[in-house]
């Protein structure tokens, strides 16, 4: 086993190899995705029920003490293009896993922050990507419950898109006569028909009632352009 995962690590075979440390409901979603994407996943757990449930979806999948430096060695980790800390649970499991993996070398190491000090904690170790699923999602959910806006991803401290219908006031206009930029501070990217696909917007672009757009731009201009309501 250990020689196959070598391999994983250092056989690119033209697609990415990624380690996902934590395989619990995060860890395999996100695991999951990435095999969907086309990139070889090695899923690394030491609950030996979790790693059996995955074993036939994933590319590779093992029971391992993440915290454990010769373990990771075994396993080829050094040699992934990406190591991900999915660990919620056990903070220190996740700050030791993620030192490790720096350590390593790893050339981009992400670790899921399940509270501010830990996320703090982990961008003091030096991790490359610190994501905080659960405080993110609450936000998003948030704007959409509120009925601001349809959807809503924080892309920075102040920098979002936002999901939002346009209103009959807008019907027929193209995007440069509304100059959104100019009189709101936000940017149309792109723009949705019904039963159609997103496509890229552009200033002759006609806005139709029902259409969605998706609009970008500092938090609050695209807070307060969301709650117009026109």
């Amino acid at each position: 086993m250990a020689s196959r995962l070598k391999t994983l690590g250092r056989e690119k075979h033209g697609a990415s190899t990624i380690a996902v440390i934590g395989l619990g409901r995060f860890g395999t979603a996100l695991a999951l995705e990435l095999v969907k994407s086309g990139r070889e996943v090695l899923g690394i757990d030491s609950d030996e029920k979790l790693v059996q449930a995955n074993a036939e979806e994933l590319t590779q999948v093992v029971q391992a003490n993440s915290t454990d430096e010769d373990a990771l060695r075994e396993l080829g980790i050094p040699d992934f293009d990406s190591a991900v800390v999915a660990i919620g649970s056990d903070l220190e499991a996740s700050i030791l896993t993620a030192s490790l993996l720096l350590q390593l070398g790893v050339p981009q190491v992400w670790a899921k922050a399940t509270s501010v000090s830990h996320g703090r904690i982990l961008q003091q170790l030096g991790v490359h990507h610190v994501i905080f699923p659960e405080m993110d999602m609450g936000k998003r959910v948030a704007h959409m419950v509120s009925g601001e806006s349809l959807d809503y991803i924080q892309l920075d401290e102040d920098f979002v898109m936002a999901k939002t219908e346009v209103p009959e006031s807008f019907e027929g206009k193209t995007l440069s006569e509304m100059q959104f930029r100019s009189l709101h501070g936000v940017t149309v990217v792109a723009t949705k028909k019904p039963n159609d696909n997103y496509k890229p917007s552009f200033p002759e672009t006609v806005l139709n009632t029902g259409d969605v757009m998706i609009v970008a731009g500092r938090t609050k201009k695209v807070e307060e352009f969301c709650r117009m309501g026109w």
